[in-house]
């Protein structure tokens, strides 16, 4: 038996997740990400490395836009196979890509105007990456899936989901090929998750696998501790109040607002903070807290006795929902100290742009950032201490005061991913180190190879191998 593996995203890099299994003519795509660092963007209007119609079927690890925000074009380019993933991930993915389409489509038209303005032109038309249209063509053939129930995706491929602990309805995939007698599993681990994080349960473990792809987003470091966490917000929130200034939370709409929610939440319970006026500024976010309500099944006993006791912190005392753009400009002339949680995560998007024009530049107010920054982004730029940021079109100096909490993260720490890789209790055949930044990759393949005696390679962008 021989499988091909062609590793053609998120090598050596944290978005764009693409991987290819090919086994007997039969393709099968895991993941289908949108690169969101700077300089890889243009990999997302590269043409696909192979054709989108010959692909049988795609597996979703979860919903977040580097895992599945290029589906939409594969699916225009071609594709008409099923999409295999958890309820609560198609459910969340439709928001997400419909999101992003209309942020694609709101983007190039605003650049087209402003390009009018200043008289420049562009090396090539700007148009978004995919339009709305293009998202909603795609949803037909999403086919969602149950944990731990084997799927049968094509002849002798069978795929398999399990709780990976990391954002609602997140999934690590393991795939079994049977060719006669003989048969292979390959173990995606998707983005890992952190154990007794809040609201939803500890990350699946194996026992065995004969190939695994590992993340390794945070491979090269170990987290804040979770009352670190607590204490991290509690101050934030107390020394803007001193200050007189408001607090920027640039967020991704999954999981990480919600997380923001539930320690707010506790932590006014624990009267360590007051009651402070908190603007859920993001459509998308709204939508996605919705999904979570919808699955009480995937929440952690934490979570559900908040829910069963009527403090849930999706309901908390002064949280407002911001749905129109109207309603999030008339923000701006609340006076006081407010929190506003917006999209994008990364501040690549999204409304969380407008919210740092109005206040990056203002030394009372705090911008607080509570995930990943890729490199070349303006938030990593804003969290490396750059002066002056352009943003929207315009230069700000960066007068804010800047807070970042590592230990937010719905990624596993390089203890937490070895603590999941030697839960097997045989050695795999080999060992993938994906979805890192190059020294994140290596730092994490260097510690499996001095605490194990599994075989490990970091695959680079385009690398193919064979797995016999």
């Amino acid at each position: 038996m021989q499988l091909k593996l062609k590793f053609l995203g998120a090598a050596q890099n944290v978005t764009g997740s693409r991987h290819l299994l090919e086994f007997n003519g039969t393709r099968v795509l895991v993941d289908c990400g949108l690169y969101q660092e700077r300089q890889f963007v243009g990999r997302n209007w590269d043409p696909f490395q192979v054709p989108p119609a010959s692909i049988d079927a795609v597996l979703l690890t979860h919903a977040h836009l580097d895992h599945c925000g290029l589906l939409p074009k594969l699916v225009r380019e071609g594709f008409k196979g099923r999409v295999y993933c958890h309820q609560a991930t198609a459910e969340i993915a439709k928001v997400v890509l419909l999101d992003a389409a209309h942020l694609q489509e709101e983007d190039a038209s605003y650049k087209r105007r402003r390009h009018g303005k200043e008289g420049r032109k562009s090396k090539r038309p700007v148009v978004p990456l995919y339009t709305t249209v293009d998202a909603e063509a795609a949803f037909p053939l999403f086919k969602p899936v149950r944990y731990e129930r084997t799927n049968q995706i094509a002849p002798n491929v069978e795929a398999t989901f399990f709780n990976a602990g990391h954002i609602l309805g997140a999934s690590m995939i393991k795939i079994k090929v049977t060719d006669g007698d003989d048969s292979r599993t390959v173990l995606f681990s998707g983005d890992v998750g952190r154990y007794d994080m809040p609201i939803l349960k500890n990350p699946t473990v194996f026992e065995d696998a004969d190939y695994v792809l590992i993340e390794s987003t945070y491979g090269n470091r170990v987290h804040e501790s979770y009352a670190d966490i607590k204490d991290a917000i509690e101050n934030a929130v107390n020394d803007a109040i001193k200050s007189g200034g408001n607090i920027i939370v640039p967020s991704f709409s999954v999981e990480r607002a919600q997380d923001v929610l539930y320690y707010l939440n506790e932590l006014i319970i624990e009267d360590r903070i007051p009651n402070i006026m908190t603007f859920l500024d993001s459509p998308m976010a709204i939508r996605v807290t919705e999904v979570f309500k919808d699955h009480p099944e995937l929440f952690d006993a934490e979570m559900k006795e908040h829910v069963v006791n009527h403090d849930s912190p999706f309901d908390f005392p002064d949280l407002k929902m911001v749905r129109t753009s109207k309603e999030s400009k008339a923000i701006n002339h609340i006076r006081g100290t407010i929190m506003i949680i917006a999209g994008s995560g990364m501040c690549t998007g999204g409304r969380v742009k407008h919210h740092l024009v109005n206040n990056i530049s203002r030394s009372e107010s705090t911008v607080m950032f509570v995930g990943y920054q890729a490199f070349g982004t303006l938030g990593r730029r804003i969290v490396d201490g750059d002066p002056e940021v352009r943003i929207l079109g315009k230069n700000y100096k960066v007068r804010a005061k800047i807070v970042r909490i590592h230990g937010f993260s719905g990624h596993a720490d390089s203890e937490e991913l070895l603590e999941w890789l030697t839960s097997l209790k045989r050695s795999p055949k080999h060992v993938f180190v994906i979805h890192g930044e190059t020294d994140a990759a290596n730092t994490f393949a260097n510690l499996i190879k001095e605490r194990t005696d599994f075989p490990v390679t970091v695959p680079a962008y385009n690398d193919e191998v064979l797995l016999d």
